[in-house]
């Protein structure tokens, strides 16, 4: 397969370090505040452990085999294709206890990596390092940010790209978080080839989660929960918008190998580690500034 085609050089910046504490008060003075700020990891996606209106994915199983039902009657407002793509993994009937179990070793996982890398040699603990993408804060108020352990100058000079790997990157490299790469938020160039290189890795040796071969990625486990939702209402006999019916799905996908864009619904044929996700808003510009072109028809 041909490699990585999409050029990107962001105008991102780097954060001073946090280090390990999770509360940094007192303030320094009457206009400087010290406040602890949650961050969300850029361009991955781990399992959900919970999840707003759900609470444990484990509860969700009824649900989505219910959807299953749905999606095998033809009642939920989904093209062919992606239905088929997502009803053997709901019709299973444990698809929300498989999302939770897998988050909680996506978790283990990450503590470990943290315990690990933020360890010095001689038992002492490092700082991070954050580097906030060109939109720095998501709709939650998080910071996006690639994090990595914090190194001097002088072990920086001694380290390859890859023995300084963002945990985003080592995330992924595990198996334990899918690739999530969403414009503009793109890592630079050579990033970008190691993340879809170390995806495409754990996705073909089968690492983590992928050990599954009916894995929902989180992003898919979230969409059918909001599916589900969809198609109750409709079931129901609720008469809805073309909006509302459409809610559920918004991003549009594109192949970071072929530059090819997707609708939402066809993000499916797009392998796991090539996605790039786009939002509708940005969807004219990233076709202009990536020379993405229409994918094929199904």
């Amino acid at each position: 397969m041909a490699g990585v085609k999409i050029f990107w050089d962001p105008q991102s910046f780097e954060l001073d370090s946090l280090g390990d504490k999770r509360y940094l008060g007192p303030p320094a003075d009457g206009d400087t505040p010290c406040v602890r700020a949650p961050i969300r990891m850029l361009s991955i996606d781990t399992p959900e452990t919970n999840y707003p209106g759900v609470g444990k994915p484990a509860k969700s199983d009824e649900r989505l085999a219910e959807l299953a039902q749905w999606l095998q009657a033809g009642q939920a407002p989904i093209d062919d294709g992606l239905s088929q793509h997502l009803y053997p993994r709901l019709a299973t009937g444990q698809a929300g206890s498989l999302q939770e179990q897998q988050g909680v070793e996506a978790k283990r996982v990450f503590q470990q990596f943290l315990d690990e890398r933020l360890t010095r040699p001689g038992g002492s603990r490092r700082n991070v390092f954050l580097y906030a993408a060109d939109e720095p804060f998501d709709q939650y108020g998080r910071l996006l940010a690639y994090m990595a352990p914090y190194y001097s100058n002088q072990e920086l000079a001694a380290l390859n790209p890859r023995d300084r790997a963002t945990f985003n990157l080592l995330m992924v490299e595990s198996g334990w978080a899918a690739s999530l790469v969403i414009y503009p938020s793109l890592p630079k160039y050579q990033d970008l080839v190691m993340f879809q290189a170390a995806a495409r890795e754990a996705v073909d040796h089968q690492r983590g989660a992928w050990a599954e071969p009916l894995l929902l990625t989180g992003y898919e486990w979230r969409l059918c929960i909001k599916l589900h939702g969809v198609t109750r209402k409709l079931v129901a006999g609720q008469r809805l918008s073309s909006r509302d019916r459409q809610g559920w799905i918004e991003r549009y996908g594109a192949d970071l190998t072929t530059l090819e864009i997707f609708k939402p619904q066809d993000y499916y044929r797009v392998p796991p580690y090539n996605r790039l996700f786009i939002w509708p808003g940005d969807v004219t510009e990233a076709v202009g500034r990536l020379n993405l072109t229409p994918g094929g028809a199904g």
